[in-house]
């Protein structure tokens, strides 16, 4: 649903639109299209019905936004270094020119917990013109409080997309698509 709009869309389990939660975080004063800006903005989800708190994760910049459905519709927006996603716009749609960036977010119990991968476009255009393959995934974990506050980061060594914790045994799962000899990790706390 890339009207822009809304953040995110309330579905019933018919799959009936029943509300709307937030709007695109972005400080953009002169979007020229709201389709481009969803496309842009386009996040990764999770959600821990134990807790209440939603996570959407930027697949490109490094925003994270935290919602607390049942108390308010406003998010706690947590910015990186590299920002909003940037973008440049194209015929109605966006072209990505910032980096990748969160591949994967998880709402823990006590802690947010996402793979990060922070490589730049222009970076990744290079590799693909020298007849190099990028890597897929990310290489490091950001751990935040459930309010936002960044908390520690993980480098890893080697890239990961999917992955679980287990807060109980301190254990992360991931999967790594570039080494089948290595395609399950798990990493301690």
């Amino acid at each position: 649903y890339y009207s822009g709009r809304s953040r995110l869309l309330c579905v019933d389990r018919q799959g009936t639109r029943v509300d709307s939660l937030g709007h695109i975080p972005t400080r953009e004063e002169n979007v020229l299209s709201t389709v481009a800006l969803a496309q842009a903005w386009r996040g990764f989800p999770a959600y821990n019905p134990r807790n209440g708190v939603l996570a959407v994760a930027t697949q490109l910049g490094e925003v994270l936004e935290i919602y607390r459905p049942a108390q308010s519709s406003q998010p706690v927006v947590v910015e990186g270094p590299n920002g909003e996603p940037r973008y440049q716009y194209a015929d109605g749609n966006a072209i990505p020119d910032g980096i990748m960036g969160f591949i994967d977010v998880q709402v823990g119990d006590s802690c947010i917990y996402a793979v990060f991968q922070g490589q730049s476009f222009e970076d990744i255009g290079r590799m693909l013109s020298e007849g190099r393959e990028p890597e897929d995934g990310g290489r490091f974990i950001y751990v935040f409080s459930l309010t936002g506050e960044p908390l520690c980061r993980y480098e890893l060594d080697c890239p990961v997309c999917g992955f679980y914790v287990d807060e109980q045994r301190r254990t992360i799962v991931a999967t790594n698509v570039n080494d089948v000899s290595r395609m399950v990790v798990t990493f301690s706390l």
